[in-house]
């Protein structure tokens, strides 16, 4: 797809996910959120074991085009639709505003030394609320300095407070996301995707969070067949046949 804002690659059991606007610092579009939850459903209901998601040229995403910004619950790994396997972030460059959410909602992240995360909403005076559930992630302390202050953080600082699990060199980023995808995917599907859903359950969700859980889920009821059929036996004045899609 030449229009493609999100590209979807597999290699050997292993998604990689690539936000795919270098020209503006692949920022966050109403597209780039269709096509990424579309690549989400993608990886759950596919045979790759393990996703990696990352930005195409020199950043992760400068965040939200402020032109067409979209609402971060309807894309965030898990957020959207239940996600069980492991997605891991490759983030080098700039890491801004929505794109610190989606690592934050990933279980892993490699970052470069030049990466530099910033969550600037409360210079630029708005916010979705999804953030704080970074509480659960980083020391409660360190989270509100980071974004009540909105101050840019360090790869070094991030692998400090627990945010990143590595932080190399930018020509080894991919190689290093690859090499945790590839031990990941070598082990057993079923006890990696029962304790990821364990996990998610003791992780707290703050309040922005659990709304677009619960929207994603009721959102479900409208896309489906069943209701289809249920207007059109309503309309037809009969007793409709559901069957669960």
């Amino acid at each position: 797809m030449t229009d493609a804002v999100v590209l979807y690659e597999s290699i050997d059991g292993v998604a990689v996910v690539t936000i795919n606007r270098p020209e503006k610092r692949n920022a966050l579009s109403t597209a780039v959120r269709d096509q990424m939850a579309a690549a989400w459903q993608r990886f759950q209901a596919g045979d790759d074991r393990v996703a990696i998601l990352t930005g195409a040229g020199e950043h992760f995403s400068g965040g939200a085009d402020l032109d067409d910004a979209p609402e971060m619950w309807a894309f965030s790994p898990g957020v959207a639709r239940p996600l069980d396997k492991p997605v891991i972030a490759a983030v080098d460059g700039w890491c801004v505003g929505g794109g610190v959410i989606l690592v934050q909602h990933c279980d892993l992240c490699i970052a470069s030394d030049r990466a530099r995360f910033s969550y600037p909403e409360a210079k630029v005076g708005f916010s979705g609320g999804m953030i704080s559930s970074i509480v659960s992630r980083i020391p409660h302390k360190v989270a509100m300095e980071f974004i009540l202050l909105g101050e840019p953080m360090t790869a070094e600082r991030a692998y400090e407070i627990g945010f990143v699990n590595k932080v190399v060199p930018p020509t080894e980023l991919m190689d290093t996301a690859m090499d945790y995808a590839r031990r990941l995917a070598e082990n057993a599907p079923l006890v990696l995707s029962l304790i990821k859903r364990h996990v998610e359950e003791v992780l707290p969700k703050g309040p922005s969070e659990r709304a677009g859980r619960a929207r994603a889920e009721v959102a479900t009821t409208f896309d489906s067949e069943d209701l289809r059929k249920g207007l059109a036996a309503f309309k037809e004045k009969r007793k409709p046949r559901f069957d669960g899609r």
